[in-house]
Parts: C-alpha cells; sequence; structure tokens
C-alpha cells in the first residue's frame, strides 16, 4: 500500500493556530462507516451516540513543557526537546542546532539552575544527555521549560493549560493527545450522569507522532515506541463493558493504540500493566479493542490517517476529510473533531 494514497489537499488557511475560547464548542463530523454517510454536528453532541454501560477511554497523560532554551559556553543558543526519559535524570532529545552539539558538549539552562551534557550522537538532530540540578527536576522544568507545540501551529499559545486535557495527570508527554482538548468538566460530568463509563489510561505521546512517512510503502515504515499503562481498575471495567455488550469509545489515536496492543494481546480482552507499544495500523487491520473512535483530523499522508483509514475505510476517510475541507473545518491539534461510529474494522 502506497503513502500517496492517504494524501489529501489541505488549504493552509484551515490549520487551527489557537484554541477555541471554549473547549467544547467545536464542530463534530460524525462518520458512518457502513454507509460512508457524514453527519455535521456540534462536539456536546457526542452525547447522543453513547449509551449508558458504555466505555469513554481517555488518555490522562501530562505534556511536559519540553522544550528549552540553553546556551553552550561560547553563547551560542541551544533549543532543546525532551523526548523520552531513558533512566535517572538522562533524556533522549531533540537538538538544534544539532552540529553544535558533540559528545561531552556542556549546555546550560537558566542561569545554572540546569545543565547538560550531551553523552551519545543520533540521527536526525538527536542526543542523548544527561542532566544536572538541585531540586526536583519537574520543578524545574515549569519554570525554565516550554510547550512543545506542533511545527505546524505557529501563533504563541498564551494560556499553556490549553494544550492539556482537563484530565491530564501523568507528566510525560511530548504532545498533548489533542481529541481530548475538546472535553470540559462539565460535560465528562453530564455523560457519567448518563451512565457513561470514563475510562482513563495513559500513553506518553512522542513526536514520533508527527513524524512523516519517508517510504513509498507503508508496510516498510518503522512506528516509533511509546510508553503505556493501564490500572487494574480500568481493565476490570472495559471487560465488563465487553461482556455486556456495550460500546468501547477512544478518545483519539493515542488511546486507541493503547487499547489495540493490550487486547491483541489478550485476546480480545484487557489486562493491566505496562510497557512500550509501537504498534501501526493501516488499512487491512482488525480492530479487537476498540469499537469506535473520536478523533481530530489528520496530516495527509501521516500514520493516523492511515489508523482512522483502517477503522472506517480508506474511501470513506478521504471522501469526510474532502467534506471537510469544503466545509471549513478546522484541522490538527486546535481543530474540530470526528467521531467514527461503531461498526468499523473495514478494509
Amino acid at each position: 500500500m502506497n503513502v500517496q494514497d492517504f494524501d489529501f489537499e489541505l488549504p493552509e488557511e484551515l490549520i487551527a493556530q489557537t484554541p477555541l475560547l471554549n473547549r467544547d464548542r467545536s464542530r463534530l463530523m460524525v462518520v458512518d462507516p457502513q454507509s460512508g454517510e457524514v453527519e455535521h454536528r456540534q462536539f456536546p453532541e457526542v452525547k447522543t451516540f453513547l449509551q449508558k454501560g458504555d466505555a469513554l477511554v481517555i488518555n490522562d497523560t501530562r505534556v511536559l513543557p519540553a522544550r528549552l532554551i540553553g546556551e553552550k559556553d561560547t553563547g551560542a543558543a541551544i533549543e532543546i526537546l525532551l523526548l523520552k526519559q531513558l533512566e535517572g535524570d538522562k533524556w533522549e532529545t531533540l537538538v538544534k542546532p544539532a552540529k553544535k552539539i558533540k559528545t561531552g558538549t556542556v549546555i546550560t539552562f537558566g542561569g545554572g539552575k540546569l545543565t547538560a551534557e550531551c553523552t551519545e550522537l543520533q540521527e536526525h538532530g538527536g542526543r542523548i544527555l544527561q542532566f544536572s540540578y538541585e531540586g526536583v527536576f519537574l520543578e524545574i522544568l515549569e519554570s525554565l521549560g516550554e510547550m512543545p507545540l506542533p511545527p505546524y501551529i505557529k501563533e504563541k499559545l498564551e494560556d499553556q493549560e490549553r494544550y492539556q486535557t482537563v484530565y491530564a495527570e501523568n507528566n510525560g508527554s511530548a504532545a498533548a493527545p489533542t481529541a481530548g482538548l475538546h472535553f470540559t468538566e462539565d460535560l465528562l460530568h453530564e455523560l457519567k450522569e448518563q451512565g457513561v463509563h470514563i475510562v482513563p489510561l495513559t500513553l506518553h505521546v512522542g513526536l514520533g507522532t508527527f513524524r512523516p512517512v519517508s517510504v513509498d510503502s507503508i508496510e516498510d515504515h518503522d512506528m516509533h515506541s511509546e510508553f503505556y499503562e493501564l490500572k487494574q481498575q480500568a481493565a476490570e471495567t472495559l471487560n465488563e463493558v465487553r461482556r455486556s455488550g456495550g460500546t468501547i469509545t477512544a478518545v483519539g489515536t493515542t488511546s486507541a493504540r493503547t487499547l489495540e496492543t493490550i487486547a491483541g494481546q489478550n485476546n480480545g480482552l484487557f489486562a493491566a500493566g505496562s510497557g512500550w507499544t509501537n504498534i501501526f495500523i493501516y488499512p487491512g487491520y482488525s480492530f479487537s479493542g476498540i469499537d469506535a473512535l473520536l478523533t481530530n483530523f489528520h496530516l495527509p499522508k501521516s500514520t493516523l490517517v492511515m489508523l482512522v483509514s483502517a477503522l472506517a475505510g480508506k474511501d470513506t476517510i478521504l471522501n469526510a476529510y474532502e467534506e471537510a475541507v469544503n466545509n471549513k473545518y478546522r484541522f490538527f491539534s486546535f481543530g474540530d473533531a470526528m467521531f467514527i461510529k461503531k461498526g468499523g474494522g473495514v478494509t
């Protein structure tokens, strides 16, 4: 299957640069995988597609303020993006300009509050850094770091909490699980009152999410690995929903990939645990963890477009995206949402 099969025209002005004033005021496109039909709704109407006994699975990861600006002893400015904590205070990072950072180079941040020594070189600007500091690393990061917004967002984010979900809890992501940005605490409360189970899991999103597919054949693409965790209570709730015939709806591709990873290891059921997943879902994949998906509109030729195409069918998704463009839906992280109804698994 060729990556060009997942391309589409997207006017740049449809890429949302800032979040809406109210989180839940975005538009919602509802897609029926069986008929291919779409409906145009407002986001709070997602409640009408969830019933008592269903599960709505949210990713409670919290984005680290992982963008740091430091300097070498020469005074040259260096930008660091934290990607993955390896062990202790050693991190996998992206560095710009990478050519200025060699093994043994020391970078200073915040006038010496934080320092980092490069211990290993990697490809494409990657560097392994060993950090040194006094105090609590996360507190220092909160004081010095900035939110690592995706490269297609050019506007400055005035309120950094708008790039966090209202249920963000576990620090570790390099990017937000953006489908969850639409939810307010009030809307979640209404869903609970409706009898919908709000089930948390954690997947720390890596920047590999935004890495383009650089091969012609998607089968040759190497997916990045991300850390996930599912607690015992969450696993039990999901298994009960499955036994009782309820629908499991994933909020975002991150929740979907986590559920598919776990269900794939447990014959369609769920077990508590943690680990790393590099699951790559594209058309032809048979879903066992989710029934429906709430997601945003994604980049052309991205692994995320391939995932939603696996659930709803490639032609259905590309037709829906064309309609979204014609109706001027807002795209990407701060954009509008799509709900793919139960009945996926279309190839």
